[in-house]
């Protein structure tokens, strides 16, 4: 039975995930920060193939110790899944440095210090697959998300040339961009908001986690094993 890691799985697009690869037979090292309640009640409903470990993607030294626990303890590492990130908006000149330090830090060196962790394991197995979870905003900029967008953005070209490099390891690194989806993150925008952004989607629909977490399933399966370097967008066909 291969083990995924999912940062950022207690909750929306995350817990999606963790459910879906659970159903596709895998087990799942549910990686979480604040969410303690979330992340222990899915672990108990799916089962003793989910275990989760409280870790902050910003803390090297603590991703490095969780992921060798995880690679020790709980099953070799064949996918990593960087879900875990934060949203804010505001206009560009009221970003400070803090704002913009967190910004980057969670949402973009979280990423590099997770992938750093777990690359020895697969270059040593010469096997394994890596999806980052990006966002729409990464690809086209979000006006008052600009800190937000350039992390994001920085995800794909780190998955892009990441892909170029362990290629020749058997390795696949690819991204996924959501567009907007029906999530914690976007449950700030008042009715107005979604109806309007729901017209703005060529599908008159706001997306779901299942519909993230079904296109993370596909390139972590063998389906997708010719597919490195990509990021997908799932975003209903908004542009």
């Amino acid at each position: 039975m291969k083990t995924a890691i999912v940062t950022g799985g207690a909750k929306g697009i995350g817990a999606a995930i963790v459910k879906r690869l659970i159903s596709d037979g895998y087990k799942v090292a549910l990686c979480y920060n604040n969410s303690e309640k979330e992340a222990n009640m899915l672990c108990a409903e799916l089962g003793a193939n989910c275990r989760a470990y409280k870790l902050d993607i910003t803390n090297s030294k603590a991703v490095n110790e969780i992921f060798t626990d995880i690679e020790n303890n709980f099953g070799e590492i064949s996918v990593l899944v960087n879900n875990a990130g934060i949203a804010e908006q505001s206009l560009f000149t009221d970003i400070t440095d803090e704002m913009w330090h967190k910004m980057i830090e969670t949402n973009l060196s979280g990423a590099f210090y997770c992938c750093r962790a777990v690359l020895p394991y697969m270059i040593h197995r010469k096997i394994g697959k890596i999806v980052n979870i990006s966002s729409i905003w990464g690809e086209i900029g979000g006006s008052c998300e600009v800190h937000y967008s350039a992390a994001k953005a920085g995800l794909i070209g780190m998955t892009k040339a990441l892909a170029k490099e362990v290629g020749l390891s058997g390795i696949t690194v690819n991204s996924v961009s959501p567009g907007v989806i029906f999530t914690d993150m976007t449950s700030h925008f008042d009715e107005d908001t979604m109806n309007e952004l729901k017209s703005e989607t060529p599908l008159n629909r706001i997306g779901t986690p299942e519909d993230v977490a079904g296109v993370v399933a596909f390139l972590v399966s063998t389906d997708a094993d010719f597919i490195t370097g990509q990021d997908l967008a799932v975003n209903g066909g908004m542009c």
